[in-house]
């Protein structure tokens, strides 16, 4: 019988990140300069990142050595628990194996200081003494929040506002770890006014708070942006996740017939799947699928092309799954996945056929999460549920084949911020919200021609 929660020893945490680009069969296009048109250069990119992180965001390396600093550091909650989720077996007398790698346990409550804490290494080393970003739901600002403090770098964190309101104890985290949190659109940046002179009502989006925290960063000579998602550096880091759930699954005989992650910018999915992607390439049969809400559907309804990734258009175009750089998702409770576009890596991989996507509604999202809780007893965050409702209707399809497939679920972090919302789902009070074709083709006439 296979344990319950699968373990490693800290000296068992990955020495080296996974670096997809080096095996995929079609390489990524390259970003390209706002104003030229023409490809990105490290030059471009240095007012704003620090060069070890410029280099990992173009290399081609299939491994990248953690350093010792950043590794001692994920030694505070790595390796993470790999469980097998027994009791939501038995509830869907599936026949179907399910194991769910549980992010939960970091400082922060997510996947996310994976990369705060590396990147937060890597500005530290160049002399940098504060970082810009931007945060939805709350969870990277947080993770960047407490990856400060172990470096001794002030954060300024561009909060989104409609997750500002909502969640309050998320703010209040990160003030805690002594960040300077600031609802976006604000009146701190010519981004924000211009955006509040337009619409003062507006809820916000993440890429206006990323056009705040660029012009922060742009405007200041000791502050660097910093990005929780997207960006190929980000999902680089985030492999340690993949990595250390196939030495798991491996202890107990295991291997992944479907993998699911939730897909917002990409950075969670990055981490769950792409060791996997790379067992693809080499010609394991394992399915590899994107969760995304209905909402905010940018596989499954955008197009892949170049676009910004921010409103104010600051930032280079890259190629990816877009809905438009002025997209302003409607204020659901997954605020981590209200994003107009996804990470390039992601989005060519999806483009060329390796992965498969699916879109959900909230309440079906929610009802998931609370059977989950009701079995396996974690209240997970929303954006993770999307992940556990896709896993969890494999199960049940399983259920009525016979199949008896391995599930992995990449499940993001914990919900403890996040039971208003569960409040709502609770009082019937959540919107099935699917963002309408015509509103699509509306961005899509905005698009940046390249």
């Amino acid at each position: 019988m296979t344990d319950t929660k699968i373990t490693l020893k800290e000296s068992e945490i990955p020495t080296r990140w996974y670096n997809v680009q080096a095996d995929m069969p079609e390489p990524l296009e390259p970003y390209l300069n706002p104003g030229t048109k023409e490809p990105v250069t490290p030059e471009d990119l240095q007012p704003i990142f620090p060069g070890a992180l410029i280099e990992q965001e173009v290399s081609r390396d299939r491994w990248v050595t953690i350093p010792e600093e950043v590794r001692d550091i994920y030694k505070t909650w790595r390796p993470s628990p790999l469980y097998r989720a027994k009791n939501l077996e038995e509830e869907l007398e599936t026949p179907a194996k399910i194991f769910y790698k549980w992010e939960g346990v970091s400082p922060p409550g997510s996947h996310k200081p994976n990369t705060s804490v590396a990147q937060a290494y890597y500005n530290r080393e160049a002399g940098i003494e504060r970082l810009a970003t931007e945060t939805g739901a709350g969870q990277w600002g947080s993770a960047l929040s407490y990856a400060g403090t172990h470096f001794d770098l002030d954060i300024s964190v561009y909060m989104v506002k409609v997750s500002y309101e909502q969640k309050p104890y998320r703010r209040i985290m990160m003030e805690t770890w002594g960040a300077e949190v600031t609802p976006s659109p604000s009146e701190k940046t010519q981004a924000g006014r211009k955006l509040l002179e337009r619409d003062p009502d507006t809820t916000g989006s993440l890429g206006i708070a990323i056009s705040e925290a660029v012009e922060d960063a742009a405007t200041r000579d000791d502050t660097n942006y910093s990005l929780g998602s997207v960006l190929n550096h980000v999902a680089l880091h985030q492999t340690v996740i993949g990595l250390e759930a196939k030495k798991q699954l491996d202890k107990v005989g295991e291997y992944p017939d479907v993998v699911y992650g939730n897909v917002g910018g990409g950075s969670n999915f990055a981490g769950i799947a792409f060791p996997f992607v790379n067992d693809r390439f080499d010609g394991e049969d394992v399915e590899i699928v994107c969760c995304e809400p209905t909402a905010c559907p940018t596989l499954t309804k955008g197009l892949f092309r170049y676009d910004f990734g921010d409103t104010a258009m600051m930032t280079p175009l890259m190629p990816m799954y877009t809905l438009g750089h002025d997209f302003v998702p409607p204020a659901i409770h997954a605020g981590g996945l209200r994003y107009h576009g996804d990470s390039p890596l992601v989005s060519k991989l999806y483009h060329d056929g390796h992965l498969s996507a699916e879109a959900f509604y909230q309440n079906p999202v929610f009802e998931a999460a609370e059977l989950f809780a009701h079995t396996e007893g974690h209240i997970v965050a929303p954006e993770a549920a999307h992940a556990v409702k896709g896993g969890i209707d494999q199960a049940k399809r399983c259920a009525r084949t016979g199949e008896e497939k391995t599930i992995l679920i990449g499940n993001s972090g914990h919900g403890h911020f996040d039971l208003a919302a569960y409040d709502e789902y609770h009082q019937g009070n959540l919107v099935d919200y699917e963002y309408p074709e015509e509103l699509v083709k509306e961005s899509m006439e905005k698009l940046p021609e390249v």
